[in-house]
């Protein structure tokens, strides 16, 4: 808590402080985004949640906000600074454990060289891991996959940068924990990351990111890896497809071995035109001994969804999307009888200011 108060008091101190320099030199932006969103599960009218391990459009038969979000960034010479707030319940279910929930990002950020290809960066972050973030609107399905709701979506600490040319760059990583802003148990090494992206051409992307640390559960510290992988490629002006694969492994409980967690998923979106997209997505997740999903019962879940969305414009998206999931174990609930499958449906409003 202290680190990230000097933090914070960095960022406002340093956003007085450039405002005595000519105003020519001082770059400002103010920006935001809405996301609202209606969501019914057929199957579980009897709860005002929809399903305990996804954190997004997770109210039963309710208009709601997702997030709200704005933002100012500030640049200066070779320093820049952003800070933003949100509120949803996106943030009220994700950032449940936090005592600061209301800051989505407070980055103090600074070039190394003049020509910008090294850069260090301190604060609360958006994760280096995955290719879905907190925002819809960036994403190819309304929906975030499994691997996306049960994978950081945020990060407080260092960050390094390099990119020695277009086509390579490199981060590594000091940060709280797997998703913190305060470390919940003060005895904790920082953990480490890491993330290498290649561009081999301007419509195709490969990401590799991994995370090593020591995660407090109930009285026990245990050390968790972790790796995504994904491979982001646009094969015309019409297709667009995400390959992603998450790989986990935690110490057990009794200290002598390790529990693992892993999810493949394959995603493709269709632009029919500029008004009109459509995506389709199938993920497995298989998280037998129930390291990041609570289950009574082993979790080994496929899932598949449908999207349509509409543009009206290049500020605004109206979402829609039908969802379904399937397990060999019943790990869904239907108005508080155990079932195998889930199906449910989401319509979002996107606009971005």
């Amino acid at each position: 808590m202290k680190i990230l108060n000097k933090l914070i008091c960095f960022t406002l101190l340093s956003s007085v402080s450039v405002f005595s320099q000519e105003s020519k030199e001082l770059k400002i932006s103010v920006s935001g985004y809405l996301e609202t969103f209606y969501a019914n599960d057929f199957q579980n009218s009897n709860t005002e949640k929809k399903l305990p391990f996804m954190y997004n459009y997770n109210r039963q038969n309710e208009f709601n906000l997702n997030i709200g979000l704005l933002r100012t960034k500030i640049t200066y010479e070779n320093g820049y600074a952003s800070f933003a707030l949100h509120s949803g319940t996106y943030v009220e279910d994700n950032y449940a454990n936090e005592k600061i929930k209301y800051i989505n990002e407070a980055i103090v950020g600074m070039y190394l060289d003049k020509d910008k290809k090294q850069t260090i960066e301190a604060g609360i972050m958006p994760s280096y891991i995955g290719f879905e973030t907190a925002n819809s609107s960036t994403n190819l399905t309304l929906t975030r996959s499994l691997l996306g709701e049960n994978s950081p979506y945020f990060m407080t600490g260092l960050k390094y940068n390099y990119s020695p040319s277009a086509k390579w760059s490199f981060s590594g990583l000091l940060t709280n924990g797997w998703q913190r802003i305060a470390k919940p148990n003060a005895k904790t090494l920082p953990s480490l990351g890491s993330q290498l992206v290649y561009k081999p051409t301007e419509n195709a992307t490969f990401n590799w990111s991994l995370f090593i640390g020591d995660e407090s559960i109930a009285t026990d510290l245990r050390t968790r890896y972790f790796s995504n992988l994904y491979y982001d490629v646009k094969w015309d002006s019409k297709f667009r497809s995400i390959l992603g694969f998450d790989y986990g492994l935690q110490k057990n409980s009794l200290g002598d071995g390790y529990d693992n967690w892993f999810s493949p998923v394959m995603i493709t979106q269709y632009s029919i035109n500029s008004k009109w997209q459509t995506a389709v997505r199938a993920e497995y997740y298989q998280d037998a001994k129930n390291v990041l999903i609570a289950s009574e019962k082993e979790f080994k879940t496929f899932g598949t969804s449908f999207n349509l969305d509409y543009l009206p414009n290049t500020k605004m998206k109206i979402r829609s999307e039908m969802r379904y999931f399937n397990s060999k174990e019943a790990v869904f609930l239907r108005n508080d009888s155990a079932v195998n499958s889930n199906l449910f449906a989401t319509i979002s409003w996107c606009y971005e200011f």
